[in-house]
């Protein structure tokens, strides 16, 4: 069994990236392979909404999203980690997420199975937010939620995280980096 952990953040070695290296931490020693990508590495394109996907739910767009839609597919469970900004994922997350229109056309438009796992796949969320806003996490969690759902992965847990903000803060609440490693013990078992 595999896990996939992405990671959104534009920020290399921010609160979110030292947190899905837990998380992942705590799949591999659960005995999962695993593998991270991190989406600021990749040169994905918008979706332009030509609605093309309705047709064989395979998007026209030939850039890096090719590469991350076969890993979507093959992982057993996700592990998706970004930053809140603005109430929502970050912006290298959404290009991910709304690229993926092609994998729910598939599914729903076209009834065609989008994992070839045929099994049970859970998905995690990890986000860190700099605010106590009450409803911070509220729109990152819909869209998460909608995502998982397009991909045939079942939203199973998160770990959303108030008031961090500066690069590395997180490493001054180990509570939280335990919690992380936990999840992914848990989504991995």
């Amino acid at each position: 069994m595999n896990v996939l952990g992405i990671g959104g953040s534009p920020r290399k070695d921010g609160n979110t990236d030292i947190l899905l290296a837990e998380a992942m931490k705590g799949a591999k020693d659960s005995g999962a392979q695993t593998q991270e990508i991190y989406l600021r590495d990749y040169k994905i394109s918008p979706c332009l909404g030509c609605h093309a996907c309705d047709e064989k739910g395979l998007c026209v767009q030939k850039d890096d999203m090719q590469k991350i839609y076969h890993n979507l597919a093959q992982s057993g469970h996700i592990i998706l980690a970004s930053p809140i900004y603005f109430y929502g994922v970050s912006s290298h997350t959404k290009l991910m997420i709304d690229r993926c229109q092609c994998m729910w056309a598939a599914k729903y438009r076209l009834n065609k199975p989008v994992s070839g796992k045929g099994s049970k796949r859970n998905g995690a969320f990890i986000s860190v937010g700099a605010t106590k806003g009450k409803n911070l996490f509220e729109g990152a969690r819909l869209t998460v939620k909608y995502f998982f759902d397009a991909i045939d992965v079942i939203y199973h847990d998160d770990l959303l995280i108030r008031q961090v903000d500066a690069k590395g803060e997180i490493k001054e609440h180990p509570d939280y980096l335990k919690k992380a490693y936990e999840l992914g013990r848990q989504i991995a078992g």
